[in-house]
């Protein structure tokens, strides 16, 4: 049952080759669901080719035209990358965070995503993630093929639902969306915005670090319907601004 709440997300692939091969992998490993974001050529042959007896997984690709149509469902998502970040985020290998996207998927719906060929995923595309996904390689050659790196992850995740160490928390609650968090977040800003607390012209990292907090934290549905609620009473009051 948890690997049905599991998506694969490729953003924007250039190759079709790819999206076949990442169909292949996924069902090797007993995934089903793939969802590609703005495909540079899809459909196409070369995808058919690669997917190599995976056409069912192929045949029901969801394709999607942004990132957030792919993923505002979810109440946890994982993005791949090699890169250090500025502000850091959580992270780990595919062996560690194979077991929480077990962990995850027990409570609800989770996506992995896959950037781009050449560049990866953007800093904003993984400033939407909870953690950080990363794949240890040969220094000197570090690079893995887009479906190559799925299969890696897959294969990962399929060992850890044997191994059946993964234990699932249940909760009083639905975990909150993705979709949800979002909407907080941009309450959250327009308040900051409204009280100066926060510059505009100059936002600085305020805001992704506030996005750091609030994804570390894992709220549910009704927390985040709480402070939505917080935020909207604190907009209704004088908050100083009468001079009290």
């Amino acid at each position: 049952m948890s690997l049905q709440n599991i998506r694969i997300v490729l953003v924007e692939p250039s190759h079709p080759g790819n999206i076949g091969g990442a169909a292949r992998a996924l069902k090797t490993m007993g995934l089903s669901r793939l969802v590609v974001v703005n495909p540079k050529r899809y459909p196409d042959p070369q995808a058919e080719w690669r997917a190599a007896g995976a056409q069912d997984v192929l045949a029901n690709v969801q394709v999607r035209d942004c990132l957030e149509s792919a993923i505002d469902d979810c109440h946890w998502v994982v993005g791949t990358s090699s890169r250090q970040r500025r502000i850091p985020w959580p992270s780990a290998d595919a062996t560690t965070i194979a077991q929480e996207v077990l962990r995850q998927a027990g409570a609800g719906e989770v996506a992995v995503l896959f950037g781009r060929e050449t560049s990866g995923l953007s800093n904003e595309e993984l400033q939407r993630c909870h953690m950080h996904l990363q794949i240890p390689a040969f220094p000197d050659y570090p690079s893995l093929n887009l479906a190559m790196a799925v299969q890696v992850v897959c294969y990962e995740i399929y060992r850890h639902l044997n191994t059946g160490a993964v234990v699932n928390t249940q909760w009083d609650r639905p975990p909150a969306t993705v979709g949800a968090v979002e909407a907080l977040l941009k309450h959250l800003e327009r308040l900051l915005v409204e009280t100066q607390f926060l510059d505009p012209a100059n936002p600085g990292q305020t805001m992704t670090r506030l996005r750091r907090l609030l994804t570390r934290v894992e709220l549910d549905a009704t927390e985040v319907q709480m402070l939505r609620g917080v935020l909207t009473q604190l907009q209704k009051a004088p908050l100083g601004r009468s001079g009290q």
